[in-house]
């Protein structure tokens, strides 16, 4: 007789697949969580050591031109980047701020990534349990075979054990087949 798998058998298969679905999905999660902040403060302290080019006005420069226009021209530097309400406020920001905002786009982007994560595992939930459904309808479909199969080789053997019976009667009568006795 074949070997056939049980409920019991693909139903512990099943939970150490699922197992060890969640811990992989377990440890993106605590290594996405524990690697992205490392990441960006190794490289805010990179790019600090760096020096920063922050605009690019040259207010010291010195123009050889008619003294009206210089006069605009250099009263224009002089106020370089105070009129950009972007810029300036970026200008006057502490670092402590700065550090603060980093830390709340990091924060939406970690819910954000968090919230595509828990759709991901709903997906990988419903699909799980429709590869289970699918391997119990397969299973309860291999019994009915295996039993037809059982009780078709049983009645066979019940068949031949009536045949070979008729067969030694006909023999004992005489019976002759392609001008043999048997007898």
């Amino acid at each position: 007789m074949a070997h056939s798998f049980t409920r019991r058998d693909s139903s512990r298969e099943f939970k150490r697949v699922v197992l060890v679905v969640v811990v992989v999905v377990g440890l993106f999660l605590i290594g996405f969580c524990v690697v992205t902040p490392v990441y960006w403060l190794l490289k805010r302290d990179l790019t600090h050591k760096v020096s920063c080019f922050c605009a690019p006005c040259d207010c010291t420069v010195q123009l050889d031109l008619p003294s009206p226009l210089s006069t605009l021209i250099s009263d224009t530097f002089k106020d370089c980047g105070k009129h950009d309400p972007e810029l300036k406020e970026e200008m006057e920001k502490d670092n402590a701020d700065l550090l603060a905002e980093e830390l709340h786009l990091l924060e939406i982007v970690a819910n954000e990534t968090l919230e595509h994560t828990r759709t991901l595992m709903k997906v990988a939930m419903r699909t799980s349990s429709q590869f289970q459904r699918e391997a119990e309808r397969c299973n309860a479909r291999m019994e009915t075979c295996e039993g037809a199969r059982e009780r078709a080789e049983r009645l066979l053997t019940e068949e031949r054990k009536l045949s070979d019976l008729w067969e030694k009667r006909a023999r004992q009568l005489g019976w002759i087949q392609d001008g043999r006795v048997y007898t």
